[in-house]
């Protein structure tokens, strides 16, 4: 359960401002069909974060308890820094063009904007810190549908009330706080 909540707390806060919300917010501006966005935005977080959890338990496992408690450390420590860096919606990752069903629009749209992004590299952290990967893979893909989803609903509404500074810094007070416990080696949960 705590992989869960962990993961869960982690990427609904590292979501908040992203660009990923930023994508939801454009379908759903664009195509006003709320239900095929959210349907394509789980699909895609699924498939990712599964693919991002995969990869940390296999670096987990290649690496040892020893390096990997240093690697995560450091990681999490940069992951509080970058938290403090607005993403803006890049012109790469607009809307695409083709003839496709909303759904797979969202699908394929959020899977490529996921590449790289916050929220999969924090999966990768926490697919290599918590067991069972199911956990993990569930939590941070709950955190992306607690951020998203009202996104795609209420839009610009909901976003002009959620002081997007202050989610940044209390997520990147979290991943600092992660960092520097993993380095220290407290908690059972934490390498190993």
């Amino acid at each position: 359960m705590e992989a869960f909540l962990i993961s869960t707390g982690i990427v609904a806060l590292a979501e908040m401002g992203d660009k990923t919300q930023l994508l939801a917010l454009v379908l759903a501006a664009r195509f006003k069909r709320p239900w095929p966005i959210v349907w394509g935005i789980l699909a895609a977080t699924l498939l990712n974060h599964a693919l991002a959890g995969l990869a940390g338990a296999w670096i987990m496992a290649a690496a040892g308890p020893d390096v990997m408690r240093w690697v995560l450390g450091v990681s999490f420590i940069a992951m509080a820094l970058w938290m403090l860096v607005p993403d803006k919606l890049d012109d790469d990752d607009a809307v695409p063009q083709r003839r496709m069903g909303v759904f797979f629009i969202t699908t394929w749209a959020f899977f490529l904007a996921e590449m790289g992004d916050k929220t999969q590299i924090a999966t990768v952290a926490l697919g290599a810190q918590y067991e069972p990967l199911i956990a993990v893979v569930a939590g941070t893909t709950f955190g992306m549908m607690l951020a998203n989803a009202p996104v795609v609903f209420f839009g610009d509404k909901l976003t002009r009330r959620v002081p997007i500074k202050l989610v940044h810094g209390v997520a990147a007070l979290i991943f600092a706080v992660l960092g520097v416990l993993t380095l220290l080696g407290v908690g059972k949960s934490f390498i190993g």
